[in-house]
């Protein structure tokens, strides 16, 4: 990422709570009681970089998505 620090957003008004993001990113997304994400305030690990993508595209509302800076 070259110093660059990643972070999962959630674009709330469109997520409808399907859980996809925690099923392939547990490490970083948990879900509440509702079931819509919780996400873990600390930048992304590199190596977790590659499945935070992977989430962002699962979502089915595409209410997640990656973002670098």
């Amino acid at each position: 990422m070259s110093g660059r620090q990643a972070r999962l957003r959630v674009d709330w008004p469109a997520c409808r709570a399907h859980g996809l993001c925690h099923e392939v990113l547990p490490e970083v997304v948990s879900l509440d009681e509702w079931g819509y994400p919780v996400l873990d305030a600390q930048p992304l690990p590199d190596a977790l970089l590659a499945d935070a993508r992977t989430a962002a595209r699962a979502c089915p509302r595409l209410a997640l998505r990656v973002v670098e800076g």
